[in-house]
């Protein structure tokens, strides 16, 4: 009988210690909080304590803490993927914005960290269903969503810093993926091809719509020229040349003070140097182009001879303000391309309003002689560069005499914008002709 219970009191022993080796096997069906004890302390917390301590950390200690292990940053989508921290964190006041542009795009270049971060694992179409299924619940980040007046909201540059942090460092191919993506759920061709295709000004908010998002969230957000051709070009090169004309001037042209394109402005020659100035240099960015695998020199001069002329032909001063403000490769090409082609009339008043540009805008008149002097070595013979020479003589006397009549026609005192261009342009004509002689009196 005493022999017995030592021989129990074993078994059970055994037994009991046979058990603690055993795994635990109701793990398939615990919940989160009751995690296995071979996890971290954040895997063993109930879910409601572990969404207080996210509700306690800022937006990067956030995406930090996502980088912990594959089972925190599920975790963490789940937890950023509520309406409550989406109003929270994503949807801020882009109408009445009462914090810094400073702290605002911190905020959101923040964002895109943690976005980048804790989709890390998913493949990049994944990535973006995920992120788009998130930010489309805004409506200042969505086309034609936006409640008030567009151009004085911040959602769009809000969301192109969020974007140009997300996909920093991706290769070509993805962010390729990246527009196709964006071109999909936002419907950005077929809103680009009503504009395109319609008559210039008559769809006046959807135009505004494309150059903001465009510029804000695609071309505008990025530091380096390259980035900003690759966005460019992939906007405008499935569309003919005729329609990358009108959509260059709708992301670049000028912007009138009631939100509003100025198409028709073109046609004055009052059109200010600021105004000309993001058109031309997005014309240079293309021409920028080294290794010319989308643009050579061709495609562009092609693209400005179907800029100049929409809705209606500009202004051959507005004209030549561009080609000064695009600089002297650009500005030759164009002059010399006419030149070539016999088309002396058109260069000749070209090179006449560039000298009133350089005379009214401050430039130095030697430019437009040295131009002068490139274009002479254009023709061939001596006989085509006099008439080349006698031609632009005889436009300086023309476009005076012009000029001269509109002042004698009107009140001098109701016209006196015309009154000063034909004051600047006598005086262009002799800064031109004083930088002549004297480059050929300093020959000798």
């Amino acid at each position: 009988m005493m022999s017995t219970v030592p021989r129990k009191f074993t078994v059970t022993h055994k037994y009991q210690h046979r058990r603690r080796r055993q795994p635990y096997p109701v793990r398939s069906i615990t919940t989160r909080s009751q995690c296995k004890t071979s996890g971290s302390f954040f895997e063993r917390l109930p879910g409601e304590v572990f969404d207080m301590i996210l509700d306690r950390l800022s937006v990067l200690e956030i995406s930090v803490f996502s980088m912990v292990s594959k089972t925190i940053s599920s975790d963490i989508a789940d937890h950023i993927s509520t309406i409550s921290w989406i109003n929270r964190m994503i949807n801020q006041s882009f109408h009445h914005c009462t914090s810094t542009e400073e702290s605002r795009v911190r905020h959101y270049k923040a964002l895109g960290l943690l976005f980048k971060r804790c989709t890390l694992l998913l493949p990049t179409k994944d990535r973006l269903k995920f992120i788009y299924s998130k930010f489309s619940q805004v409506p200042c980040f969505m086309m034609e969503q936006c409640t008030t007046s567009s151009a004085h909201c911040l959602g769009f540059s809000s969301y192109g810093v969020f974007l140009q942090t997300l996909i920093a460092g991706w290769d070509e191919l993805e962010c390729h993926r990246v527009f196709n993506f964006l071109c999909d759920f936002t419907n950005l061709p077929r809103k680009i091809q009503s504009v395109v295709t319609g008559k210039p000004g008559a769809c006046q908010f959807l135009e505004l719509q494309i150059r903001l998002f465009c510029r804000q969230v695609l071309l505008d957000p990025w530091q380096h020229r390259r980035d900003t051709l690759f966005w460019l070009t992939r906007i405008l090169k499935p569309w003919p040349m005729v329609s990358q004309a009108r959509l260059l001037f709708i992301l670049y042209g000028p912007l009138l003070s009631d939100s509003c394109l100025g198409w028709q402005e073109m046609r004055g020659p009052d059109v200010a140097h600021c105004a000309l100035w993001d058109l031309a240099k997005a014309v240079v960015l293309l021409h920028s182009d080294r290794e010319a695998k989308d643009w050579t020199t061709d495609t562009i001069l092609a693209v400005l001879e179907e800029l100049t002329v929409l809705p209606q032909a500009w202004h051959a001063e507005s004209v030549s303000r561009l080609l000064v403000l695009c600089g002297n490769s650009l500005c030759y090409s164009v002059l010399a391309s006419k030149a070539l082609n016999g088309r002396l009339f058109e260069i000749s008043r070209l090179i006449v309003y560039v000298t009133l540009v350089c005379e009214k805008d401050g430039y130095c008149m030697n430019w437009s002689v040295k131009m002068v002097q490139q274009l002479c070595h254009v023709f061939p013979t001596s006989a085509e560069k006099w008439a080349f020479i006698q031609s632009l003589e005889n436009m300086f006397s023309e476009v005076t005499m012009e000029l001269y009549e509109v002042v004698l026609e009107g009140n001098r005192l109701e016209d006196i914008d015309t009154f000063q261009t034909l004051c600047s342009l006598l005086n262009a004509s002799a800064h031109f002709h004083t930088e002549i002689l004297f480059m050929f009196l300093r020959k000798d």
